[in-house]
């Protein structure tokens, strides 16, 4: 007798927070993450006080202006161990042998490291209090801003994840993972998009790059406050697609 859809999400559910929770539990045993952690809040918030001092205005958004090309080097940084690691500590096979379904597995690692990354990003917040402290920024900018960083960390974690399962060397998942994060995060500058318009004239690349791929249109307009419908779309379908192929190629490894 089949079991009741309610009950198979459940299972499913508990399944996942399992892979969450081991996950979560290895982040913050190694001494590693406090490292990324303290990196990254350092020179993001060095980055915004510098810019804070100069221009004198209560605004946030140097902070996340800059947090596109930061994440090109720091998600990879912190995807790049998830599946090698696995396999050097030879637990890959174990993991494999689960009962649990190839889906679950890859949505409890990712689990752990979006709410990592949230947790990072959170270090941020006293930046906030000190703004409204100071004077009266635009709480709307401040709120679309950080719904943006989620969904740009969420979308770099997606296809660092992917990455990380196709190679089992760190060092060649971090390169293509800050790879493909260089081209998402370029493709949306102006005189990268102007440069290769004008090697192409009749094709227009650049553009069609800007338009198509670029993350950079989609996640300035939340840094503008409006948080549409179709940029949010972009992000959830465009990580939901990595974490797809992710799921296929753990199915690919298994069977």
């Amino acid at each position: 007798m089949p079991k009741p859809k309610k009950l198979l999400a459940r299972e499913f559910a508990a399944g996942t927070r399992v892979i969450a929770s081991r996950e979560m539990e290895a982040y913050f045993d190694a001494p590693i993450a406090y490292i990324y952690a303290s990196v990254f809040l350092v020179l993001s918030c060095s980055t915004f006080m510098n810019a804070f001092f100069l221009n004198g205005l209560v605004d946030m958004s140097p902070f996340f202006e800059v947090l596109p090309f930061l994440l090109i080097l720091f998600i990879p940084a912190i995807t790049m161990r998830i599946w090698a690691e696995e396999r050097a500590n030879n637990t890959y096979e174990l993991l494999m042998t689960l009962p649990l379904q190839p889906l679950q597995i890859v949505l409890g690692k990712y689990t752990a490291a979006l709410v990592f990354y949230m947790i990072i990003l959170a270090g941020s917040l006293p930046i906030v209090f000190m703004l409204f402290y100071l004077g009266e920024p635009d709480p709307g900018l401040i709120i679309g801003s950080y719904v943006g960083s989620l969904l740009l960390g969420a979308l770099f974690l997606a296809f660092g994840l992917f990455v990380s399962a196709l190679t089992r060397d760190q060092i060649v998942a971090f390169v293509l993972a800050a790879l493909i994060g260089f081209i998402l995060v370029f493709s949306g500058h102006s005189k990268v998009v102007e440069v290769l318009d004008g090697l192409v004239p009749e094709m227009g690349v650049g553009t069609l790059l800007h338009d198509s791929i670029s993350i950079v249109p989609h996640y300035t307009a939340f840094g503008k406050g409006i948080i549409g419908l179709g940029h949010t779309t972009y992000f959830f379908l465009m990580s939901i697609f990595f974490i797809w192929m992710n799921e296929i190629s753990l199915k690919r490894n298994r069977f």
